[in-house]
């Protein structure tokens, strides 16, 4: 149960949550939830009730900051972020996706699309100029590409952090090419969104960052504290673009920070508000969202970063599970032989009872494939063989050691009973 504070301000209603930090009558109890709740509704409801009473019901501004943040356009697409970008706002699949994207290219009209590179080459930043030039021709956009030819800002990119050749191996990130513009008209509405997707993303790279004006307020009632705080938009930035302009927000994305209606230009410290109310509002834990088809697929790009082991994880980093070529074929697959469901509607990825047999018989046999760490071990193997480190025989050696007593485990013992028990247990839930 946390505790909002609705205090009276000279342009509206300021809402501010309550925190236990030190110096509080509740800091540190064992009946709190984390640092910004109770446990029970009683104990919320007689902290609100107390502090009612108080005489007069004042919040004294205890401290007040403002300043200026930026906030940097994104990282070119690679296959990756596309297909998690079109599963969002065009709910379509990866496996979708990569085909618009495949058509795309081969209508000339953005580059290979089957990279996990999300920056420029050196040489392709240094004539940038001419996938600039042929965008001007698109209604749109035409106005942004326009500009950046205009004023320069093409010139420096490859001194930015949108131009790494360390972080390309093959290709470089998607873009638009600039040319065959005469196929946009016998584009699907489908592709010709995915194409604007493209489009956009390269663009803003040229432009400046948004600017924000962040507040932060804390108040003081008794021993009680307090916190809000607010993002106002000074500057649009790259965007305007991008088509995700928005004059105030508060808190910010991924805090539980309170909603405000407005922090005052001339507040200062000293201040003394007149308390409306103090409300109990409750919540509960929510679970991890499902995946999605886009976020499943950024989850197998970035597998590495569950390994602890650090040498494995810098294997597998860049490379995870699968490939951008085949990470849309794999999660497609999977539906198609039921161990998944997708939602065309939502592109929500649920398991089936089928697939939770497969994950159950895997783990109770061979647990070491279900884990990221035997992909990663294999590979660091790989590269010490081509590295001269090791022998292709001793490698192989091992290899055949580790199957061989996987496969003569499953052989001798009997998994029916435990299997049944795990069937039993879902089938519950699927009916």
């Amino acid at each position: 149960y946390r505790l909002l504070l609705h205090a009276e301000t000279s342009v509206g209603m300021l809402e501010a949550e309550w925190r236990a930090v030190e110096g509080s009558r509740h800091f540190a109890k064992p009946y709190l939830y984390k640092d910004n709740g109770f446990l029970e509704e009683v104990i919320a409801r007689g902290e609100a009730d107390r502090l009612m009473q108080l005489k007069p019901p004042v919040a004294k501004v205890l401290k007040i900051s403002s300043k200026k943040e930026k906030t940097n356009p994104p990282f070119l697409f690679n296959l990756a972020e596309l297909q998690n970008s079109c599963s969002k706002a065009l709910k379509i699949s990866p496996d979708e996706t990569l085909k618009i994207a495949q058509e795309l290219y081969e209508k000339k009209l953005v580059t290979y699309p089957r990279t996990d590179a999300r920056v420029l080459s050196s040489a392709i930043a240094k004539e940038i100029d001419k996938n600039l030039k042929g965008l001007t021709q698109i209604g749109d956009v035409s106005v942004f590409a326009a500009r950046i030819i205009e004023d320069g800002s093409w010139k420096t990119i490859g001194k930015t952090r949108y131009t790494n050749d360390k972080q390309i191996t093959d290709h470089y990130a998607i873009i638009p090419t600039g040319q065959g513009l005469s196929a946009l008209a016998k584009l699907s509405p489908q592709s010709r969104k995915v194409y604007e997707m493209v489009v956009r993303r390269f663009l803003s790279i040229f432009y400046p960052p948004a600017v924000y004006k962040k507040k932060e307020l804390e108040l003081g009632m008794d021993q009680e504290h307090f916190f809000c705080s607010s993002r106002e938009l000074l500057e649009e930035g790259y965007l305007v673009v991008a088509g995700k302009t928005s004059g105030k927000s508060s808190g910010e994305e991924g805090k539980e920070d309170a909603e405000l209606s407005v922090i005052p230009d001339g507040l200062k410290k000293g201040d003394m508000l007149p308390v409306r109310e103090i409300i109990t509002k409750a919540g509960e834990t929510s679970p991890p969202k499902r995946y999605t088809s886009g976020s499943l697929i950024l989850a197998m790009e970035n597998a590495g970063q569950l390994i602890e082991d650090e040498d494995l994880r810098a294997q597998i980093k860049g490379s995870g599970i699968g490939t951008s070529a085949t990470r849309a074929e794999i999660l497609k697959k999977l539906v198609t032989n039921e161990y998944l469901k997708l939602s065309k509607k939502t592109q929500a990825v649920t398991p089936t009872q089928l697939g939770e047999m497969i994950y159950d018989t895997v783990d109770c046999s061979i647990r070491p494939l279900l884990n990221a760490e035997l992909t990663a071990s294999w590979e660091l193997g790989l590269t010490r063989v081509a590295q001269g480190e090791i022998s292709e025989e001793d490698y192989m050696v091992k290899l055949r050691d580790f199957i061989t007593r996987r496969v003569e485990k499953v052989r001798g013992d009997d998994y029916r009973a435990y299997l049944q028990n795990c069937f039993n247990k879902t089938d519950r839930v699927y009916k």
